[in-house]
């Protein structure tokens, strides 16, 4: 390709429009301490194990494979758990625990919760299974979390799915909304 040839006038609108130019001495750019950026917090690691309270409650039966689950904070109105049992609160979030072990089930519980009252969930889907696998008909990781989210803090009520949901292999569990969501 032929290189192309300036004319004078080109060439003076060129030197207009550039302005006075200087010629690099040094290629090296020195950084000035005001512009590195602020650094960011570390967020905290929550200990979500307190989330539960110490206290257990020793009134708590062992429910058997086919047996619902029921359970009203104090002070909650008796229409609430009617509505949940029927499905009246949009699910939010969903987990899946059944076949895992009590320590596992237990620490994907307690970060499950913990997210969703962060995220601002109301209602939650728990699927448990029903403990046809376990010994003796006894569940195991039902009568668990039967237990634990009664302890929970922030459950305020949970009942067993009706039966398109997972009827006593699952609960709808009823949040309390976190302090950032309060209107």
């Amino acid at each position: 390709m032929a290189k192309k040839k300036l004319t004078p006038e080109d060439s003076d609108l060129f030197r207009q429009t550039i302005g006075k130019v200087h010629t690099v001495k040094s290629d090296k750019v020195l950084l000035t301490a005001g512009n590195k950026p602020k650094p960011y917090p570390k967020s905290q690691t929550v200990n979500v194990e307190e989330h539960l309270s110490g206290a257990v409650e020793l009134d708590v039966e062992n429910v058997g494979i086919e047996d619902s689950l029921s359970f009203m904070a104090p002070g909650l109105q008796h229409n609430v758990l009617k509505k949940l049992r029927k499905g009246q609160f949009g699910l939010d979030a969903e987990i899946d625990l059944h076949g895992l072990n009590s320590n596992d089930a237990k620490r994907q519980l307690l970060h499950f919760l913990h997210d969703c009252v962060e995220d601002g969930c109301r209602c939650v889907h728990i699927i448990h299974g029903k403990g046809y696998r376990s010994t003796d008909n006894h569940p195991v990781l039902k009568n668990n979390l039967n237990l634990w989210l009664r302890q929970h803090k922030d459950v305020q009520a949970f009942c067993s799915a009706p039966p398109k949901d997972g009827g006593t292999g699952a609960v709808f569990v009823l949040l309390q909304l976190s302090e950032k969501y309060d209107a």
